[in-house]
């Protein structure tokens, strides 16, 4: 194999496939990324085996071949070269070493054969449609803060993705038995009949990294066990959470019917305010709701208390209502409008809290005693 190609098209390539390869492996070969070289194009693929993602990326390919190389190691030498210099990767028929030569530059990494390689086999995916990058990313921001990170609850370590409004819709909701992220768009052609996947954590990550900046459409395929993204050049292909997602709808509230209206950068500076001297382990800020107004305040027996007011639109009876600092900030930062509005029932019940300007976006606080 020996192939010529611009650094600045093969490092981005590189960083998009390395990211899923771990520092630490068990297993070498997964530690390597698989190069390809055939016809005008090096095509690399790297696999942790639950998440591959393969790039394709134009080369001047002298003789083809493939071979496997240290994925970290071969990004850091590509991401210490100068702009704009060429690259050209040559393996010599029968060798086990791959030369890297720019310029005066020189090195020879260690390769592994090809053929050790896994292959994440997709099978069938019936379920195709496509998506728009802003609409997929749009799913994948409001929801994912509320995916869990533990470990015990497998089923909740992802995005659940589904049809929903009896077929109308396609809806993302994250939780962690705490707060619940729900988004949603009009269900794409080709989505119908498909099955609700739950969509693993990392492989959430990944996507949101490949769609950056993205401004064309995004591919999706998918079937009950494995999902695939194609944007471009680009495939990745994950292993879904094989697992059921809880029954989420019962735990958003119906009949909330006390609204508070509070300005969203004012108030998530309040609450970030207030929350400095909070507990690191709980974080609650008391919400002091009345007329007009909402009071903010945290005591912390170890280093003091603290206050603040603003100016809120409610009328109904006053309420205290106490949530998890983290939370309130994490749902602040998904609203783009001036203003944010909860619905509130008691002091013990789930509250809602929903962006004016976003009817597609729904979040769900349970509240903490304060």
């Amino acid at each position: 194999m020996r192939a010529t190609i611009e650094r600045s098209a093969f490092l981005k390539a590189l960083n998009h496939v390395q990211s899923v390869v771990e520092r630490r492996n068990t297993i070498p070969i997964l530690s390597n990324v698989l190069v390809q070289a055939t016809g005008a194009e090096l095509k690399l693929t790297a696999t942790d085996l639950d998440i591959e993602i393969v790039e394709s990326v134009p080369a001047e390919v002298a003789r083809a071949g493939s071979t496997t190389v240290p994925a970290h190691m071969l990004y850091d030498i590509v991401r210490k070269l100068p702009d704009g210099a060429q690259l050209e990767l040559d393996l010599a028929s029968g060798q086990n070493r791959v030369g890297v030569f720019a310029g005066r530059s020189r090195f020879s990494l260690q390769a592994l054969p090809p053929e050790d390689f896994p292959d994440l086999a997709a099978g069938d995916m019936p379920n195709r449609f496509t998506l728009s990058a802003a609409d997929l990313k749009g799913l994948i921001e409001k929801t994912r803060f509320a995916i869990s990170t533990e470990e015990t609850r497998y089923y909740l370590n992802g995005i659940y993705l589904h049809e929903a409004g009896n077929g109308a819709l396609l809806r993302a909701v994250a939780t962690d038995g705490h707060r619940l992220a729900q988004a949603q768009v009009a269900r794409p052609e080709g989505a119908k009949g498909m099955p609700g996947v739950i969509v693993p954590r990392k492989t959430v990550l990944e996507v949101v990294k490949l769609i950056e900046g993205l401004d064309g459409d995004v591919e999706v395929a998918l079937s009950a066990s494995k999902i695939r993204f194609t944007a471009g050049n680009l495939v990745l292909t994950s292993k879904l959470i094989d697992g059921t997602f809880p029954d989420y709808e019962r735990v958003i509230p119906r009949n909330n019917d006390k609204t508070l209206e509070v300005d969203t950068r004012g108030f998530a500076d309040a609450v970030d305010r207030v929350s400095t001297i909070s507990m690191e382990k709980g974080r609650a800020v008391k919400l002091n709701i009345s007329s007009g107004k909402v009071v903010l305040t945290v005591n912390n027996p170890d280093s003091g208390s603290a206050e603040d007011e603003l100016i809120a639109s409610y009328d109904a009876d006053p309420i205290d209502i106490g949530f998890n600092a983290r939370y309130l900030l994490d749902v602040a930062a998904q609203i783009g409008s001036d203003a944010m509005v909860f619905n509130l029932a008691d002091a013990g019940s789930p509250t809602i809290v929903s962006d004016p300007g976003d009817e597609q976006a729904l979040y769900v606080l349970m509240p903490m005693r304060v």
